[in-house]
């Protein structure tokens, strides 16, 4: 835990009450402090750094400026908001942050009074102070509603949306437009293109735009230097209706490492601030990364194949297709919902888009999804990444229900591999097939992936699952990358684990063989139970009169929050003494109602309950 200086001006302030007390002669140092003390912890502790350097005076000047928590002050995503949690009563925490039990990396209401809205997405903070604006307005509160956006979250229509509306309304609303070129990668965009240039030109193009949506536009100001950016922000303040104060500010600021490299020191593990990030070992691949060398590879093979982005080419390991292939490449900003309705439309017309997403922001698009993609039966491949729980990013980028929006759609095929290996040959099936298909992986290391380069593998046949271990009495079948895990548990009980392979089409034949020779079934999916794959399963043997029972394991019916992905799996029951204690316990139920009921026992009954007695005892995981 890094400490300050009871000397220093950043030991005197715990929260915005104190920073109010300091003069503006004061700041300047203030400043240097707060970035000094965020460099030094977050290099210790790794996060979110380049864009909370480059926010440290906007916090400052809007602390100082307004009266929050009264005045509620809105940040986008969060990813910039280090220097807010410093600055209002986490100072002392942040050597905790993305950890359990330790803060978030985003805002949370629940966190704090001066976060007045919960981010971790992008673009929401324009439509939520708008919302609080006109309920001050409702209630008669003399509130100012601040919101502060990054030129990268304007690339998203829902901005747009919040601007026009806001706008019409002629609300008394002040945006902070927060310019540092940046989204995670390069922005892009027209807008973006107009903001950057040079000049009075680039100015009075940004201004026309603002003020044609009703906007009193101020600006472009040094966001770093606090002579103007006070005045600037304080002038503003005075004002009624609609404003935008447009800040230029630079990612990575007062860390030259970070200012020459923001993309590389967006988020980082801990590392050495003087020797800056290091270029280590080569980890073991993930599932990112076999993606992204499959699409190379198919690429060469398949001149149909395009790629689509989000602003997501460093998270979905798009960095080498978009140099080796940029006429294919398309990175549309943070516009999720225009992301796949374009795909949709470059598949209209003979090519074959694949949507590399996140789980959580595909949620952000499912009616593009459902009218624009398969109600046309366009085929679209979706590679749906960070699928099931994320760790240190927590409950906000966590995907826990893509398997349950998916297998609901008609002419959709959702498809979950277990290796490395798999995922490959799930890609293959998914641009062969020639309609919408969806494939799944989480954050993490893949098992078995290729070590060296392999023949692209074939596709495989649609619908069929492998059973991989022959056991007795109860199965385990696996939707996914907790195949390992299910072994163990395995090992312990002597079960059977079956891959599934694909959620939708379901392997039907499979299922009713396994459900025949097996007493309980036991689903696992890193989804919510609600909807999943395991209700998939439950419904299809319930339509045909199956009473073999079905116990789904998945996600639970709450938010799984920040920690590492072994915490996060470890609380949701997936690892495997909490799938050994699950199956023990339901396996035990199932054991005392027959005997309630006084049903005769078949044979495999009375082996079923001997074997769950065994497993009460625990004495195999010691």
């Amino acid at each position: 835990m890094t400490t300050v200086s009871p000397l220093s001006l950043l030991a005197q302030v715990n929260d915005p009450v104190q920073l109010r007390a300091l003069p503006d002669t004061a700041l300047p140092k203030l400043a240097d402090e707060l970035r000094a003390f965020m460099l030094t912890q977050v290099a210790a502790t790794g996060g979110h750094l380049a864009s909370g350097l480059g926010t440290v005076e906007l916090a400052i000047a809007l602390h100082h400026s307004f009266d929050t928590p009264r005045d509620p002050l809105i940040w986008d995503v969060g990813h910039q908001a280090y220097p807010h949690k410093i600055l209002t009563g986490r100072r002392d925490e942040l050597h905790g942050i993305r950890k359990r039990p330790g803060i978030s990396g985003f805002l949370r209401r629940d966190e704090s009074p001066y976060d007045a809205f919960g981010a971790g997405h992008s673009s929401t903070s324009i439509s939520a102070a708008l919302g609080m604006a006109v309920a001050a307005r409702t209630l008669g509160q003399p509130v100012q509603a601040v919101a502060v956006i990054g030129d990268g979250a304007l690339t998203a229509g829902l901005a747009f949306e919040a601007l026009d509306h806001a706008g019409g309304m002629g609300e008394d609303l002040l945006v902070i437009l927060n310019d540092n070129g940046m989204s995670i990668s390069e922005n892009v965009g027209a807008l973006s293109q107009r903001l950057t240039t040079q000049g009075r030109t680039g100015a009075d193009d940004a201004a026309s735009f603002f003020r044609a949506l009703g906007f009193e536009y101020s600006g472009p100001i040094d966001g770093h230097d606090l002579t103007a950016l006070l005045p600037a922000i304080r002038t503003i303040k005075e004002k009624r209706g609609p404003r935008l104060l447009h800040v230029v500010t630079c990612k990575g600021k007062g860390y030259d490492l970070a200012e020459a490299e923001p993309i590389k020191y967006h988020g980082v593990t801990p590392f050495d601030p003087v020797q800056g990030l290091a270029a280590g070992k080569p980890a073991a691949p993930t599932y990112t990364q076999v993606f992204g060398d499959w699409l190379c590879e198919m690429a060469e093979q398949d001149p149909r194949l395009v790629v689509i982005t989000p602003a997501m080419r460093e998270g979905s390991g798009l960095v080498q297709f978009a140099k080796r292939f940029p006429d294919r490449y398309h990175d549309v900003g943070i516009a999720e919902q225009h992301a796949v309705t374009f795909a949709a439309g470059l598949a209209a017309s003979g090519l074959r888009p694949v949507v590399a997403i996140y789980s959580t922001f595909l949620q952000r698009a499912f009616d593009q999804l459902v009218h624009d993609v398969c109600l046309q039966q366009l085929p679209v491949t979706f590679a749906i990444d960070r699928g099931g729980l994320v760790g240190p990013d927590g409950a906000t980028h966590n995907g826990g229900l893509d398997l349950s929006f998916l297998r609901c759609v008609p002419g959709m095929t959702v498809m979950t591999p277990s290796s490395g290996n798999s995922l490959r040959a799930m890609l293959r099936t998914a641009l062969d097939l020639g309609t919408p298909c969806a494939v799944r992986y989480p954050r993490t290391v893949a098992t078995g992936a290729p070590t060296q380069s392999l023949p692209l593998p074939r596709a495989l046949p649609i619908g069929r699952g492998e059973l991989q271990r022959r056991g007795s009495g109860i199965a385990l079948m696996v939707f996914g990358t907790l195949i390992e895990t299910a072994h163990e548990v395995a090992d312990i009980i002597d079960a059977s684990v079956v891959d599934m392979r694909f959620v939708k089409p379901l392997d039907e034949t499979l299922i009713l063989e396994i459900a025949s020779q097996h007493d309980v079934l036991v689903t696992i999916e890193e989804n919510v139970v609600a909807g999943g794959a395991g209700s998939a399963v439950a419904e299809f043997l319930a339509a045909r009169g199956h009473d073999t029972p079905v116990l789904s394991l998945g996600l639970p019916d709450r938010p799984i929050e920040h920690g590492t992905r072994d915490q996060c799996l470890q609380e949701a029951g997936l690892d495997v003494p909490g799938i050994f204690d699950a199956v023990a316990r339901h396996c035990a139920v199932i054991a005392e109602q027959r005997e309630r009921s006084r049903k005769p026992l078949r044979l495999r009954d009375n082996a079923m309950f001997n074997g769950v007695m065994r497993l009460l005892t625990r004495s195999q995981l010691g």
